[in-house]
């Protein structure tokens, strides 16, 4: 392509970029039906609408429409290192291994033999065929930066395990400096190396002082965890264990070691081969990447990590959260469905594609799906606790409560981490007019989590609601509010508080400040023309009533919006007000699946 190309596409072409995007994520959607790109819609017939489309695909995080219109540019102009490396990386980052293979060749060529992430690749690949020497030739080569130079050096590490050369490996290790963060992967796969290398007590060494600097962390602590029992050391991997379980309750993984280690099993190791340490590499670049936010990276990393060990479920997992986290739930769910179905964590992903099935609006599907991973177990407190939610979503009260009841009753003695199971079911029974029962769990999880700012928030704001125990009801909501000032509904259920005890001022302080913090909730911006109104700001009053209107309030709430923007409000004392929508649903809600 020719520099002046992209400006033609900027100049001439700009106003197809929403039809673009909007055919790209047809196709995007079609293909993930079933069908290819190419039976989806027809590749643009320009180089410039294929490589606009790809940009707009790009911008949209779709790797599946970028690399297809990439692919159809690249035809037109094959020459191009630019398109080349564009499409390389959408490939790559789309898991197309062959397609992505054939690029970096074209790219670790001696015309560009410093693209770093094509000589990576190479280098994978020579992991592949155990062609150790090759793939350290191919990571000395390469630009450099602090996590390519990382990377390069600890696959070079291990490549000289597969060279069966355990010192050397350790030593390529030891090479790595830096501060503690860093000080942890070396010790991390030195020890693993040690460890597949045969010496156990240098592997013992390092696997617990890493450990010891990172023991909040799942995969440290199922890998050390591991190695303790392989070395029969069980006692001690049953404490690894469930000191975790007290920080991440009910982990799949850690529930099935514990499970295991308790009837007397010995654990596999977590990284048995030269192919899977390599990947462990990538995968805790690809997480790193993960938690920074840098999707792209994290991605690409982490489906090389799969393309040497498919198998490690923990890769799978969280190369579907980005999917999520991009509101791409059905790639989400392709992703979940790569879990191997003997996996501890199998029946976590298939609860997250339920979740999914029911965010796009496939209901049934997503309730016959949990009713299924409850069929296999009805002590399932995730699925329970997950089913509860989605009927809960939908407003089903009377079935979430019901499903949260069983989630409880499997519980049996519930601990910090079932706070919400009590606060989801009082949520719940007070839909259903069942306040007693529901002050009764809004109470329960206060002791189980006390301070917690939702349940404050909710309970405090019911009270009010109903006139009751209003002074230990504001001290509630203002203890809420502390922990969470920048939480629109809390602020705004603060404000209403105010509002329904006809302080007025003070109405107006906090539900400003609400619609400061969501502009776009309805209810804030119907709470705050009430109070406008009742401080004499009837020309603002009508504004706010009229951007509630505009905002689709729910439909039980419209006319009511409707009628003040024709007639104002009545004069009423503030305990006779006409009844509304508590605020913003009182009471946030945090997105979750569990306890």
């Amino acid at each position: 392509m020719t520099p002046a190309t992209p400006r033609l596409v900027l100049t001439r072409v700009r106003p197809l970029v929403a039809a673009l995007a909007l055919l790209a994520g047809c196709a995007a959607a079609q293909a993930r039906n079933g069908q290819s790109y190419s039976d989806a819609i027809d590749a643009g017939n320009t180089l410039a609408g294929n490589y606009l489309s790809a940009v707009v695909a790009g911008a949209s995080r779709d790797t599946s429409a970028a690399a297809f219109f990439y692919r159809e540019a690249l035809r037109d102009d094959p020459r191009s290192a630019d398109l080349t490396e564009r499409a390389f990386v959408s490939l790559l980052a789309e898991g197309s291994y062959p397609e992505a293979l054939k690029l970096a060749e074209r790219l670790g060529g001696a015309r560009e033999a410093r693209n770093g992430l094509a000589q990576l690749v190479l280098g994978i690949r020579d992991y592949k065929a155990k062609q150790y020497g090759k793939a350290r030739s191919r990571f000395s080569t390469g630009g450099r930066n602090r996590t390519t130079d990382l990377t390069a050096t600890l696959l070079t590490a291990w490549s000289w395990l597969g060279s069966s050369n355990v010192k050397k490996a350790i030593e390529t290790v030891d090479t790595i400096k830096g501060e503690d963060s860093i000080a942890v992967f070396r010790n991390y796969h030195a020890g693993l190396i040690a460890d597949l290398g045969g010496d156990k007590a240098e592997a013992e060494r390092r696997l617990k002082a890493a450990y010891d600097a990172e023991n909040r962390t799942l995969r440290m602590v199922d890998v050390y965890g591991r190695f303790l029992s392989r070395v029969g050391k069980q006692k001690e991997a049953l404490e690894v264990y469930r000191t975790f379980d007290k920080l991440l309750p009910r982990h799949p993984l850690v529930t099935a070691a514990i499970a295991s280690l308790e009837a007397g099993k010995t654990l596999d190791a977590a990284v048995p081969s030269v192919a899977s340490g390599a990947a462990e590499v990538l995968y805790g670049l690809g997480a790193a990447g993960n938690r920074t936010g840098d999707e792209l990276a994290a991605m690409i990393y982490l489906r090389l990590s799969l393309w040497l060990d498919q198998d490690n479920g923990l890769a799978v997992i969280t190369l579907a959260d980005i999917y999520d986290r991009m509101k791409q739930s059905e790639r989400a769910n392709d992703t979940y469905d790569m879990v191997s179905q003997s996996s501890p964590l199998r029946r976590s992903a298939d609860i997250q594609i339920s979740l999914n099935l029911e965010q796009l609006e496939r209901k049934d599907e997503a309730v016959r799906q949990l009713q299924a991973v409850v069929a296999k177990n009805p002590a399932d407190v995730e699925a329970l606790t997950a089913l509860g939610n989605v009927y809960r979503s939908r407003k089903e009260f009377a079935q979430a409560a019901e499903t949260y009841s069983k989630a409880i009753d499997a519980v049996g003695t519930p601990d910090q981490g079932h706070w919400t199971l009590f606060y989801f079911r009082g949520i719940a029974l007070e839909r259903t007019k069942q306040w007693p029962k529901a002050e009764a769990d809004m109470k329960k999880a206060l002791e189980l989590y006390p301070e917690q700012p939702l349940v404050l928030n909710y309970l405090g704001y019911s009270w009010v609601d109903q006139n009751i125990n209003l002074d230990e009801a504001f001290k509630m909501l203002k203890r809420a509010v502390e922990q969470r000032p920048t939480d629109g509904y809390i602020v705004d259920s603060l404000g209403w508080a105010h509002y329904r005890l006809g302080q007025y001022d003070e109405a107006v302080r906090f539900l400003e400040k609400a619609i400061d913090l969501k502009p776009s909730d309805p209810v804030i911006n119907d709470h705050l023309g009430d109070a406008y109104w009742r401080v004499g700001r009837k020309l603002e009053a009508s504004f706010q009533w009229n951007h509630a209107r505009d905002l689709k309030p729910e439909p039980e709430d419209l006319p009511k919006i409707l009628e003040k923007i024709d007639k104002g409000l009545p004069d009423a004392k503030p305990a006779a007000e006409a009844e509304q929508k508590p605020a913003a649903d009182p009471k946030p809600e945090p997105k979750t699946n569990g306890g």
